[in-house]
């Protein structure tokens, strides 16, 4: 079961020994937020209603085009170890790595359990693909791949940082849209993506200052 909703069934299962007891308060039962949003006091047939909503077409097109997203975060990292010299950078991208291909899987996943189209990860490279927020031009990615040492370690991470905010921007899109980002699953990974991101626009920010000392 997903994190969100095992805490919430949880929560609801001690809330009914504490009434067996007889003589313990009943326990709030807390539904967390959307990233940025707070958490909100729910009752035990809420809870238990979590569990049966369904995902929606926002939800699928969420997760079909963060494939595509964290495959460019990919193609960026592949040109960092022959272009850098810094062992930071090197773990930075490693990192990068790890996430964004275990999450490229569950979102493979995620679809595949749902009859959903799983869509190339690379489909952005096709003439006149949309891309989505904060993913890197043509143009950019030349750029990139055409830098070496200090000028590349600067160049990746503030075009890293620009992709990292355009995830952002796609989760806060998404739990704008009625109805979306609620199944269980979809709420835990969107969520997670955030955290995880802003994470890491921290620390390359950090980073990014110590370059340009």
């Amino acid at each position: 079961m997903a994190r969100r909703i095992a805490v919430l069934l949880l929560m609801v299962a001690a809330g009914a020994s504490c009434r067996s007891a007889g003589d313990v308060p009943r326990p709030q039962i807390v539904q967390p937020g959307a990233p940025g949003q707070p958490t909100r006091v729910i009752d035990a047939a809420t809870a238990a209603d979590l569990s049966r909503i369904q995902y929606t077409a926002a939800d699928v097109r969420f997760m079909q085009a963060m494939i595509g997203h964290h495959a460019q975060a990919l193609e960026m990292t592949a040109l960092l170890p022959s272009r850098t010299s810094r062992d930071d950078m090197r773990l930075l991208a490693q990192r990068i790595d790890v996430s964004q291909a275990d999450e490229i899987a569950l979102m493979q996943h995620w679809l595949e359990l749902r009859g959903q189209q799983v869509p190339d990860a690379h489909a952005h490279h096709a003439a006149g693909a949309a891309l989505m927020p904060g993913m890197l031009t043509a143009e950019e990615m030349g750029r990139l791949a055409g830098a070496k040492g200090a000028a590349f370690d600067r160049l990746f991470l503030e075009l890293m940082i620009k992709h990292h905010q355009g995830a952002l921007v796609m989760v806060t899109d998404l739990f704008a849209t009625a109805a979306a980002g609620q199944e269980a699953d979809i709420f835990v990974f969107a969520s997670d993506v955030d955290a995880d991101q802003r994470i890491e626009i921290g620390r390359m920010g950090f980073m990014l200052q110590e370059l340009q000392r």
